[in-house]
């Protein structure tokens, strides 16, 4: 496991599954080996000079050529190997031609250098032939195979020449030539051998940083993985050490701020004694999962359910594997799914219950028109009002249910919030500007808000604020002092648009607010529950959000609830 900076620059949690790049040079190797063949010619170079020297101090009466060839030949190569500009500037295809200078001031001066001192060594009885063969090697690694055949055949025809020269001196040198013949065979040999081993050293590895790159890649994937995960995970080891631990495992464990970068020790807070005991018992062999709770001293208690795993380390240990997840969080989660099989259960009961209750509501008004009794017709009312109740229940349910459209119009939300509260005032029998006090802006507020949708959010705000300002006017002034408000609030610089709409009267108890927008909660007897759940559906299924708020209106205080447009909505 690698350790390295932070994948989430937005949140600023390290999760310590960062990989480290490591560069990616494809001539690295070549001016390795370019550099190691450099040092073995320069250490040839001095021992060759040594050894002239050696002759010169012994009076061998050794030819001044072969002693200015060895001391220049030495200069040559000591100068390219301690030369940085020299040994750096060699690319791999700078030896793949006779042309190039750098060949011929690398390979091509040996083969020269060689040739040259050939006849005087071999007068001295040196190995001669054992020269050749370090330019021979350098031919098959560093360069291409014809080159590395044609080196070879250089230095088999130098070694050659040097005897033939020899021979027209007079020298007797048949042994030699068979001598030369068998090495120019060794030649050709270590250069198709050392050029087959550079090939498929080379094939080897093209394939090893192919694997490398795949290998990172899935090791970026599994990072990005683990630190977009909401289920926070901590790495320890058998000392209780952290090891890696990614963003929501950090912001679990912190108590004001997020818990610091790994490494860290797990029984540094007391706070952590349960995560502690529950990596102890996956140590153990349980792997159970269970719940933790975290007491911190600055802050609110953290429940969590925690599930520990083994992983096997590449050093022979082991290290203890913690999922950990916020119970508040999975048991929103739970009701989210309950809630989405509750819909999709409530949807099909309501559209098998559409036609008996169109049938119980025509054959109620056709008993109407004949009953003449008073309490047969007040019956009858009741099983209207009922009925219609159960019809807005059906209808609720069939507009959650229902898919959005694909494509969403704008529409300047704001004049038609004024063209629904006026309708809804003179369906109710108010007075615009007396019960209802409408406040707009000059300018339009746009939005993407499907009308009728739209049009029934405000209707069950209205509904809403209209029924509890009734109930706080009757504490004082009676119905007739009853009043409520909506304002219409345009979009600021880079802000959001607000529609709010508010009732005076006594704010909203804790325990009730926490519920609000629970679909089938109601404090009234007779109420479904589904308006403000309705409202909360269609705004988010259109970006928007709505919240619960106490307020103030002209100096009045009382209930608001506000439906905020986001600045990507809201377009002026």
């Amino acid at each position: 496991m690698t350790w390295g900076a932070p994948l989430d620059h937005d949140s600023g949690l390290d999760s310590r599954w960062d990989v480290r790049p490591e560069p990616n040079d494809p001539e690295g190797a070549f001016r390795r080996l370019f550099t190691t063949f450099m040092a073995a010619r320069a250490a040839l170079g001095c021992v060759l000079l040594l050894a002239v020297l050696s002759g010169v101090w012994l009076n061998r009466g050794l030819p001044p050529a072969v002693i200015a060839t060895c001391g220049l030949y030495a200069v040559w190569v000591l100068w390219v190997a301690l030369w940085p500009p020299l040994r750096e500037g060699v690319a791999s295809s700078a030896l793949r031609s006779l042309r190039s200078r750098h060949w011929w001031g690398s390979i091509g001066a040996d083969v020269v250098a060689f040739t040259v001192l050939q006849p005087a060594f071999a007068e001295g009885g040196l190995p001669v032939a054992a020269l050749y063969v370090l330019p021979i090697l350098s031919a098959g690694v560093l360069s291409t195979r014809r080159l590395a055949v044609g080196t070879a055949a250089m230095a088999t025809l130098g070694l050659l020449g040097g005897l033939l020269w020899a021979d027209l001196a007079g020298r007797d040198n048949a042994q030699s030539f068979l001598q030369a013949g068998l090495a120019g065979s060794g030649y050709f040999a270590v250069s198709l051998l050392a050029s087959e081993m550079a090939q498929r050293l080379a094939r080897e590895q093209r394939s090893a940083r192919g694997s490398l790159a795949l290998a990172r890649q899935q090791a970026a994937l599994n990072q990005l993985v683990i630190d977009e995960m909401q289920e926070g995970v901590l790495v320890l080891d058998a000392h209780w050490r952290v090891l890696a631990a990614n963003p929501a495992a950090r912001a679990l464990l912190g108590e004001v701020d997020p818990a610091p970068a790994p490494p860290f020790e797990l029984t540094a807070k007391p706070a952590w004694q349960g995560l502690v005991e529950a990596a102890q018992d996956t140590f153990e062999g349980s792997f159970a999962a269970r719940d933790v709770a975290l007491n911190f001293a600055q802050a609110p208690p953290r429940a969590l359910r925690v599930r520990g795993r083994l992983s096997a380390s590449a050093e022979g240990g082991s290290s203890c594997v913690l999922l950990l997840e916020d119970r508040a969080t999975l048991m929103a989660r739970m009701r989210q799914e309950r809630m989405a099989a509750m819909g999709r259960m409530s949807a099909g009961v309501a559209h098998e219950i559409r036609n008996p209750l169109a049938a119980i509501s025509q054959a109620n008004a056709l008993l109407a028109e004949d009953l003449a009794d008073p309490g047969a017709q007040r019956l009858t009312g009741l099983v209207s009002a009922n009925v219609a109740r159960l019809k807005r229940i059906v209808d609720d349910v069939m507009v959650l249910a229902a898919a959005p459209d694909a494509t969403v119009p704008v529409l300047d939300l704001g004049n038609l919030a004024a063209e629904v509260a006026q309708e809804w005032a003179q369906t109710q029998g108010l007075t615009v500007g007396v019960s209802l006090r409408l406040t707009r802006p000059d300018q339009p507020v746009k939005g993407r808000f499907d009308s009728e949708h739209w049009r029934r959010v405000l209707v069950n705000l209205l509904d809403n604020a209209w029924r509890h300002a009734q109930e706080a006017a009757l504490d004082g002034q009676g119905r007739a002092g009853a009043w409520i408000g909506l304002a219409v609030e345009p979009v600021s610089a880079g802000g959001a648009a607000r529609i709010r709409v508010f009732n005076p009267g006594p704010p909203i108890r804790p325990e009730v607010e926490r519920y609000l927008f629970e679909p089938f909660y109601s404090t009234r007897s007779r109420g479904s529950g589904l308006g403000l759940h309705i409202c909360r559906e269609l705004c988010e299924r259109y970006g928007a959000a709505i919240r619960y708020q106490a307020a103030v209106w002209q100096g009045v205080a009382g209930n608001a609830f506000d439906v905020v447009l986001p600045p990507d909505n809201a377009t002026p």
